[in-house]
């Protein structure tokens, strides 16, 4: 089928408009983490890979790390394994830990890299605990309790937080132009397995790899004003001052926090992009708009 010329001319468009973008990031590691309905929705699946695709094949070194919690939540409710939380963070004992194990190390994490070479690319799955790539330390939970009238520790199990983060692995796996895909379990200096969050990962990776970005795929458009419009081009010290008048609470704000610490932790900048949209990844990286709330470190 043969293009129309404004078909033709539009297509040379963007190419021009993504033009200054591949160069200004080629060479650039950037981190994605993927997850919400992206992970889910197979169309939103196999844009995103072409995206990471795309991406591998103009020059840019792009680290994915992705989640899990609805696939880990359905096959627990399939063996009638209940699942409590506290603070949004799912309480993991040893016989969750292996579910947990199991579903994001193998098969979401499996299906991710075949979703990528299907498209073209090159990738390869790892956890956090190959190489040691992720020590992790188990994350403690406070509470206020009414009867002690005071905070009490509550144990909630597997559930770590990132210690530190081994670049040797991400580097031989870079440098051998292959594409990592992460699944955020770590592992702590006596060898117990933890779950950890992925926006956490995904940031801290993007850290110690000296990342040009953080993208982090959300279920929604982005981080939205009083009057539902779409906030973006922030500084950290502009949004520390959303953070202290309220502007930014409930879920929002961990995404928000994870975003701001990894800026201040030397990151340009990190982006808030609402999954849900074919091909955000791209748009977000290579158009003028966007596609969502862009955090800079600016304001340091």
């Amino acid at each position: 089928m043969s293009l129309t010329r404004d078909s033709a001319l539009n297509i040379a468009h963007v190419l021009t408009e993504a033009l200054p973008y591949i160069q200004r990031f080629t060479g650039k590691t950037i981190v994605v983490k993927f997850g919400g309905n992206a992970m889910v929705d197979p169309a939103l699946q196999e844009s995103f890979a072409r995206d990471v695709v795309l991406m591998k094949l103009v020059g840019m070194n792009p680290i994915v790390v992705h989640g899990g919690g609805p696939q880990i939540g359905a096959l627990l409710d399939k063996l009638n394994i209940d699942t409590e939380f506290v603070d949004g963070m799912r309480v993991t004992d040893s016989q969750t830990m292996d579910i947990v194990e199991m579903v994001l190390g193998g098969s979401v994490n499996k299906d991710i890299v075949s979703c990528i070479n299907r498209n073209g690319g090159k990738a390869i799955g790892v956890t956090g605990k190959d190489g040691q790539l992720i020590r992790a330390r188990k994350l403690t939970v406070s509470r206020y309790s009414p009867e002690l009238g005071s905070s009490e520790i509550i144990d909630i199990g597997h559930v770590g937080e990132v210690d530190q983060i081994d670049t040797e692995v991400l580097t031989v796996i870079q440098d051998s132009n292959f594409i990592p895909v992460i699944a955020p379990i770590g592992v702590d200096d006596s060898g117990a397995t933890y779950n950890i969050n992925a926006d956490l990962v995904a940031g801290k990776i993007a850290q110690v790899m000296k990342a040009q970005k953080l993208m982090l795929l959300t279920n929604v458009a982005g981080l939205l004003d009083q009057d539902g419009q779409i906030v973006t081009g922030l500084s950290t010290v502009q949004v520390d001052q959303l953070i202290a008048d309220g502007t930014i609470s409930g879920g929002m704000l961990p995404k928000i926090s994870c975003a701001l610490d990894t800026v201040k932790g030397g990151v340009a900048s990190a982006h808030i992009i609402d999954g849900r949209v074919p091909h955000a990844v791209l748009l977000e990286i290579f158009t003028d708009q966007g596609v969502g709330t862009l955090i800079t470190n600016q304001g340091l």
